[in-house]
């Protein structure tokens, strides 16, 4: 059901919501304490708080009505977002925190509200259908443990005794619905082995802690070699399935914001020294795709379909895991500290944007972004003492990389050469077989950033679909990829080498020069290459200190319309030049792009002189070059 029509077709009237616990507020004081870590603490709080005042003010509030009283309306989807439970914990947090009873107040409605999706068999549903999905579940019943653990004093004893008769039959529910820890995709498995270590202590459950340590026994198998990837990302019951590359499914943005996070609270909390030293590995190869503002790289990962530049739509945040382990690597401590400023940028007018060009595209946020990514932010303020010191002072792994980086599990390349930082994919693990979205693939770039300037290229899906209609916002205007491509038109048909999941590519890493050399081809959805004209393509990547090159060429003649096509990453505002045919810039704030090539540039006419795309959250300017004369495009880009 649409969300407005559920708020406008709702007539179930009720007495409404006592808020008589708010009183107990009253008895909380506000310790002045010093904390180490001060400027991150304070990003951390600050961003919490707005983000909690954000949400209030999407809060309805209607007694008379159980059906809305609670909700929290969504500015920008007709849906209604069901998970509220997560905004539970972070309310809470921040009541006690200032005393304000506000908070408190919007804590207690989100949690009565909870009862519009709640079963019989103890699960919160992720939507108001009661055959929806309902491993959210586990989230819930996290942020319901958390709530209580260390803000049930502001409840009062019957209240208290409800909430935790609540948590009892939502944790009953988990622990049935997740009895191996790839019963679902492996993010279930990695949240569940926590939630239930977790219950099992604050109500004293050995059955629950043992079903922890089971799941625990079977997540270790579930890491690569020897990256040590964690891998389970897949839809269907085989979550070890192997791609045509024998490439098994890897989502870098469920992994970074909820799987890892878990497993590391539970490591630590259980001191399980084999599992840590995993984790730690695991770590260190999840923070090489840190970017150097703290974006994180998704760009192929195989749900890259709920990307957005700062991680995944409706997972936690990297702050947790990334934190609490920064005492093994600082630049562990600095890639939080430099995403959780990256939320803050994305943040307006209290709710978290799903990337970092909603407003100059004129976009409305998603709620579900903010109360997903709330939660942990609480959990950090309240464990605060048990953290390393985190600060800025170790660079991250992507601002000082030199060469190249290979991850075989991935089929997957990261650079750096001189200020270029860049990500190569030809990685074919697909999600959704049924439904394919096409993460960056074909030897395409993923990312394309320089130090000067920051993000110059970001893929897309190659089609945007709504794979998880609760979990993602409608595409605004065209559906238009942001992946770098070739790409040609034949019968009203779209041929691309993103469609090529059989494309290789070699490498030479030299001291001055980096270079990649792709065979491709031209290919549809349906992974059918084109006939009668040219099909296999030649796509060479090179990187110096002064220049990014592009040359895409083909020895086959060309009979259709074939193009190279270079979205650039550039928000409404910056100026953009046609100097020439075959020079454009873009002047950004710290420094001009320059774009030539040798064919004709042209610049695909926008309503808003931009492009904007869901996956991550940007807008660019969609640049153009055919295949003319020549059988190559050669592509030069430069920062000055």
């Amino acid at each position: 059901m649409k969300r407005r029509d559920f708020i406008q077709l709702s007539t179930i009237t009720g007495v409404g919501l006592s808020l008589s616990a708010t009183s107990l507020l009253s008895s909380c004081t506000n310790e002045v304490k010093e904390f180490h870590s001060p400027e991150y603490r304070n990003l951390v709080f600050d961003l919490l708080k707005d983000w909690c005042d954000g949400m209030i003010k999407t809060q309805i509030v209607n007694p008379s009505d159980p059906k809305t009283h609670g909700l929290l309306d969504c500015p920008a989807c007709e849906t209604v977002h069901a998970r509220i439970m997560d905004a539970v914990y972070p309310f809470f947090y921040i009541a006690k925190a200032t005393g304000e009873k506000k908070y408190l107040n919007a804590g207690i409605l989100a949690f009565e509200w909870g009862k519009n999706v709640t079963r019989e068999d103890g699960a919160w549903t992720n939507d108001l259908d009661p055959k929806s999905w309902d491993g959210t579940t586990v989230f819930g019943v996290i942020a319901l443990a958390e709530t209580l653990k260390y803000h049930g004093d502001l409840l009062d004893e019957t209240t208290r005794e409800q909430w935790y008769n609540r948590l009892d039959s939502a944790t009953k529910f988990v622990y049935n619905r997740f009895y191996k820890v790839d019963a679902s995709n492996i993010n279930y498995g990695a949240t569940t082995i926590y939630a239930l270590n977790l219950i099992g202590k604050l109500i004293d459950n050995t059955k629950y802690i043992s079903r922890s340590k089971e799941l625990v026994a079977q997540v270790k198998s579930h890491f690569t070699e020897p990256n040590a990837l964690l891998f389970g990302e897949i839809k269907g019951k085989n979550k070890k399935k192997l791609s045509p590359k024998g490439l098994l499914g890897i989502d870098l943005g469920y992994n970074i914001e909820e799987s890892l996070n878990n497993l590391v609270l539970y490591a630590l909390e259980e001191k399980d020294e084999e599992l840590l030293q995993l984790l730690k590995k695991s770590l260190d190869t999840h923070l090489q795709f840190v970017l150097p503002d703290g974006g994180i790289d998704n760009s192929f990962g195989n749900r890259m379909f709920k990307w957005t530049y700062w991680g995944s739509r409706t997972s936690d945040g990297m702050q947790p895991a990334f934190s609490f382990m920064a005492n093994h690597n600082p630049a562990l401590g600095t890639a939080s500290f430099k995403n959780t400023e990256l939320l803050k940028q994305c943040t307006h007018n209290g709710l978290l944007h799903g990337g970092p060009h909603y407003v100059s595209h004129g976009i409305q946020p998603c709620v579900h972004h903010t109360f997903a990514h709330a939660k942990p932010l609480a959990m950090l303020l309240d464990h605060w003492e048990h953290l390393p010191k985190i600060d800025k002072t170790t660079p991250l792994p992507r601002v000082i990389a030199k060469g190249e980086t290979y991850f075989e599990e991935l089929d997957v390349s990261l650079f750096g050469k001189g200020d270029w930082r860049g990500t190569i994919s030809a990685y074919d693990s697909i999600y959704s077989p049924t439904n394919d979205v096409r993460q960056a693939s074909g030897v395409s770039i993923g990312v394309l950033y320089h130090n000067k300037v920051g993000l110059l290229c970001a893929a897309s899906t190659a089609i945007y679909k709504m794979l998880e209609a609760y979990n993602q916002q409608p595409q605004p205007g065209e559906d238009f990829a942001l992946t770098p491509r070739i790409e040609t038109l034949k019968d009203g048909v779209w041929y691309t080498n993103l469609f090529d999941l059989e494309a290789t590519f070699t490498s030479k890493d030299e001291t001055n020069i980096l270079e990649y050399s792709a065979k491709v081809q031209l290919k549809n959805e349906t992974f059918e290459a084109i006939t009668e004209t040219a099909s296999n393509f030649n796509l060479n990547y090179t990187a110096t200190s002064e220049k990014l090159e592009i040359i895409a060429s083909t020895n086959e003649a060309i009979k259709t319309s074939t193009a190279f096509v270079l979205p650039i990453v550039s928000p409404t505002g910056e100026k953009v030049t046609q100097v020439s045919e075959h020079e454009i810039t873009i002047e950004k704030p710290d420094g001009v792009v320059k774009i030539t090539s040798n064919s004709v540039i042209k610049i695909k006419d926008t309503p808003k002189g931009r492009l904007f795309n869901m996956v991550p959250g940007v807008e660019a300017v969609p640049l153009m070059m055919p295949f003319e004369d020549e059988n190559q495009v050669k592509i030069t880009i430069k920062v000055i």
